[in-house]
């Protein structure tokens, strides 16, 4: 079971990246995604999460009216648009998936809950 994250890079403040989880080995039908972040010096901090079924999301305070996270089952993929990009959203962004479970419109913002994890892409914004 693989995740990959793709989509990082270096952007301006005010700028846009959108962020891409692909799944390999596994369908992500049956999974709850998060989204999670790691800036140098801090620890890994949860962003986002979306239910296995039902389309349920929830958002960190911090990225609320920002980031929008989105799923395509039939690409197996878990995107994250990321708008008005500020300094302080650079970090490594992981993608991660709980599962399987159906859990109707819900999702954990917890990472405790998730067991399999990409290796990240790096996040920079920066003027």
């Amino acid at each position: 079971l693989q995740l990959v994250e793709s989509g990082g890079g270096v952007v301006q403040p005010g700028g846009s990246l959108r962020l891409s989880c692909a799944a390999s080995g596994f369908t992500l039908d049956y999974y709850a995604i998060g989204w999670f972040r790691q800036a140098p010096g801090k620890e890994r901090e949860g962003v986002s999460c979306i239910s296995s079924v039902g389309g349920g999301t929830s958002y960190a305070d911090s990225v609320k009216g920002r980031f929008i996270i989105s799923r395509d089952n039939a690409k197996n993929t878990v995107y994250l648009q990321m708008n008005s990009l500020k300094p302080e959203d650079t970090a490594v962004y992981y993608c991660a998936a709980d599962g399987p479970l159906l859990l109707f419109g819900i999702c954990e913002s917890s990472q405790k809950y998730y067991d399999y994890w990409g290796q990240g892409t790096q996040v920079t914004v920066s003027s």
